[in-house]
């Protein structure tokens, strides 16, 4: 039996107006703008929300938008679009691609502004089958993880009121027509930790004169390949990458400093505690062997939390998102090594739940090697490659989640 969510759901989105958001989401595309520089996004939103019958506000944390719809007795319901691109070259050869030298939305956060928008409208004209508080968020700096802080840290549950509950959608590589929950854990934590190695300079032509950074960067980087394969336990779950590795200016001159960017993905304060206790000893221990003049300087900087979603609240997302979409849509991808900052709308205590929509366009997926799903995915452009071109039919769905999940928690 369809539940009333499910059954208000495909009513109200039957007829959603798809060229128009497929417009809005092209020229979204065309105009990709960086972590806390998405003015111009801010207001396309801002626009459509007051439209919509929303009281908006813009400004929040910078440039984050909210949009809010009181409409009776009920729980407030927050729903989430985060908005900044990223410094990619768009290799997509789409008519609409970017026009921004140098910057693209790879990660698909353009859809993400296109569904909430496409929701936010639904909903506002539907608002006689529901009741409660709709909270609609605008999230700029994803990238960068600062931006869920930085509008809760500038009074977003002051102004506003504090949600019951959370959704947060993203777009990911795999056919057209699934969608990915997990109750608990489905992302990981990131740790971006940069290390300066320091030697002393000198003429290619005299190396002993020298104490090489680069061949000491060099052997920190192999070292740092085992931290994961020999220090960390194989029923647990962790990524080094080494990012970026940058020294010198010219070929024949030694330089006096190596720098090394790693990034780091654990699903545990334990793996991530000792992972940084372990690139310290690595990079002392390689530096002190070189006869470095000084100890290395091993700086962590930016982080994103796990994701653990309010298991009762995803079973109720993906029961409404089963009905909608058919039984076999749904499924459980494990947790995901990617990491975000939705979490931190949560503000330590709200429930909430974030799923994945597959969007890889039909003849890129028919085309894709392997057998099963996850390999197959494998082998798709995915988030963040300059090729990434979710596929114009995910528009309808992804507006379509977002409604469902909304009345799932708005109807009782």
């Amino acid at each position: 039996m369809t539940s009333p969510a499910a059954r208000t759901a495909l009513d109200l989105t039957a007829d959603l107006p798809v060229p128009a958001l497929e417009d809005f989401y092209r020229d979204l595309h065309r105009h990709p703008e960086l972590s806390f520089q998405e003015h111009r996004t801010a207001a396309r939103l801002t626009e459509r929300l007051t439209k919509a019958g929303y009281k908006t506000a813009e400004g929040i944390a910078g440039t984050g938008v909210v949009g809010l719809l009181r409409n009776g007795d009920g729980p407030t319901v927050l729903l989430r679009a985060d908005m900044d691109a990223l410094p990619v070259e768009e290799q997509t050869g789409l008519p609409y691609a970017s026009e921004t030298p140098g910057l693209m939305h790879a990660c698909g956060h353009d859809l993400h502004v296109t569904w909430l928008a496409g929701a936010a409208e639904t909903l506002a004209a539907g608002r006689d089958a529901w009741s409660g508080t709709l909270l609609l968020v605008g999230q700029p700096a994803e990238e960068t993880g600062a931006g869920a802080a930085a509008m809760v840290a500038d009074g977003l549950y002051e102004r506003f009121p504090r949600p019951d509950v959370l959704l947060g959608q993203h777009v990911t590589p795999g056919p057209v027509g699934r969608y990915a929950h997990r109750p608990g854990l489905i992302m990981s934590a990131t740790t971006d930790v940069d290390i300066v190695v320091h030697g002393r300079g000198g003429h290619g032509s005299r190396p002993e004169t020298t104490v090489d950074p680069v061949v000491t960067a060099a052997y920190i980087v192999t070292r740092l390949q085992t931290v994961v394969s020999r220090e960390i336990a194989p029923r647990e779950q962790a990524v080094l990458t080494v990012g970026r590795i940058e020294a010198g200016t010219a070929a024949n001159i030694i330089p006096a400093t190596a720098r090394i960017s790693l990034n780091l993905r654990t699903q545990s304060d334990a793996v991530r505690d000792r992972m940084i206790a372990a690139i310290r000893r690595i990079a002392e221990g390689e530096c002190r062997a070189a006869g470095c003049p000084r100890e290395p300087e091993v700086t962590l900087g930016g982080e994103f939390p796990v994701t653990v979603n309010d298991a009762q609240t995803d079973r109720r997302i993906a029961a409404v998102h089963r009905e909608v979409f058919g039984a076999d849509t749904v499924f459980d991808p494990g947790p995901a090594m990617g990491s975000e900052d939705f979490s931190q709308l949560a503000d330590g205590d709200l429930p909430y739940t974030y799923w994945f929509v597959t969007s890889t366009p039909a003849a890129t997926w028919d085309a894709a090697p392997g057998e099963d799903l996850l390999t197959r995915i494998d082998s798709v452009p995915s988030n963040h490659s300059p090729h990434f071109a979710p596929d114009l039919s995910t528009v309808a769905p992804g507006v379509r989640t977002l409604v469902s999940g909304a009345l799932a928690c708005l109807t009782g």
